[in-house]
């Protein structure tokens, strides 16, 4: 019995300090809503450049990519109507007829030669160009406008030093424009028609120069030909070998090449 009561006495002080204490007291919603909400977990954040400008204000690398592809779309016309390349392809294709060879180099030889000319004549342009216009864009010391206007300055340095004024005056007459103050107010749109009709004269005039020699092979050859009666026998096949005998002789192609890039200097 005496264990009994003893045990009974130690459930009965359990039970009276557990309804005594202060959390055993307190309302359940009132502990639940005095609990601190959890915080939601940061997702973390998503930066979406939409000024095309990466670190330090440089262009973003999808921009850059935009720039390049649209160099490379329009690359054929600044290569045929804004570099040299026209006139040294049409001198070079003059020179093949002249010797009268109509598939000997081949175009695609004639287009390769002239194509690496163009850039052993170029490469000073194309380097101040890359030095004041694509570089300081690509560090992001200029913007997209200032860069152009200063990249373009040395191609157009260079176009009015090959453009005759007649071209510039004509084509200024035609679109009925106001007549520039000086060299440097001359637009694009009519500077580069201007520049290439004055490569196409050049080409035309250098070309007249180098049919000259031919010419008189072939009217040397046609007369000796009369004379012995031999009028049968095409005089293009018999003149072609004391051209190309000529040609050698003179080193034709390094005449003409020193010519081209001559008129560049």
């Amino acid at each position: 019995m005496t264990i009994r009561r003893t045990a009974a006495l130690f459930l009965l002080l359990g039970c009276l300090l557990a309804l005594g204490s202060p959390a055993a007291a307190a309302d359940p919603v009132t502990v639940l809503a005095a609990a601190p909400a959890p915080q939601p977990t940061d997702p973390g954040t998503i930066d979406i450049n939409i000024n095309g400008e990466g670190d330090a204000g440089k262009p973003s690398t999808s921009i850059v990519l935009l720039v390049g592809l649209t160099l490379l779309s329009v690359a054929p016309a600044l290569l045929l109507l804004c570099t040299c390349f026209t006139k040294v392809f049409m001198v070079l294709g003059i020179t093949r007829n002249a010797l009268g060879l109509t598939s000997m180099p081949p175009n695609q030889v004639i287009a390769g030669l002239a194509l690496f000319i163009t850039f052993f004549i170029m490469s000073p342009v194309l380097s101040d160009v890359n030095a004041v216009g694509v570089q300081p864009y690509l560090k992001g010391d200029k913007d997209q406008t200032q860069a152009f206007n200063d990249g373009v300055q040395p191609l157009r340095q260079f176009m009015l030093k090959q453009t005759r004024p007649d071209e510039i005056a004509l084509l200024t007459k035609v679109a009925d424009a106001e007549r520039p103050a000086n060299a440097d107010a001359v637009p694009l749109t009519t500077l580069v028609p201007a520049f290439v009709l004055s490569e196409l004269r050049a080409a035309f005039i250098i070309g007249f120069v180098i049919f000259i020699p031919f010419l008189i092979i072939d009217i040397v050859v046609s007369a000796s030909l009369m004379s012995l009666g031999m009028m049968m026998l095409p005089p293009v096949t018999v003149a072609l070998p004391f051209k190309l005998l000529l040609f050698v002789l003179v080193d034709g192609w390094g005449l003409v090449i020193t010519a081209l890039v001559g008129s560049y200097a």
